[in-house]
């Protein structure tokens, strides 16, 4: 069989279109699959993330409140026990309070103020 060069142009022609075409088709499946399995991963690996901070804020908020709550109660008694239902009048308007460390203050402060007005300048500055 004789090759002419026509035939060997023409050869080498279909083989570099071949490759050209061939290139840019993989090029582009491939980014578009690259491009898919990039996606998911991030969503899945974006989804575990979301739960694991939303689980850390969440037992942090419980243990502020439950601890709060702890706060509120032992002021409610050292009311109770040091000026009676006088002192507990006080309860609503200290249930308002949302800074912890006033109520700590608070709470402390029972121990040495003389009347429930006298606590009560405190936390109204």
């Amino acid at each position: 069989m004789i090759q002419s060069f026509g035939y060997e142009l023409i050869k080498q022609e279909g083989l570099e279109e071949g490759l050209k075409e061939g290139l840019e088709k993989g090029l582009k499946e491939g980014f578009k699959q690259g491009f898919q399995e990039g996606l998911e991963e991030g969503l899945s690996k974006g989804i575990e993330r979301g739960r694991e901070e939303g689980l850390m804020e969440g037992l942090e908020r419980g243990h502020e409140q439950g601890y709060r709550e702890g706060v509120l109660e032992a002021i409610a008694l050292g009311l109770e026990l040091k000026f009676g239902v006088e002192g507990l009048m006080l309860m609503p308007e200290i249930e308002t309070i949302t800074d912890l460390g006033i109520l700590r203050i608070l709470e402390k402060a029972i121990r040495t103020v003389q009347t429930p007005e006298e606590l009560r300048r405190l936390y109204r500055r």
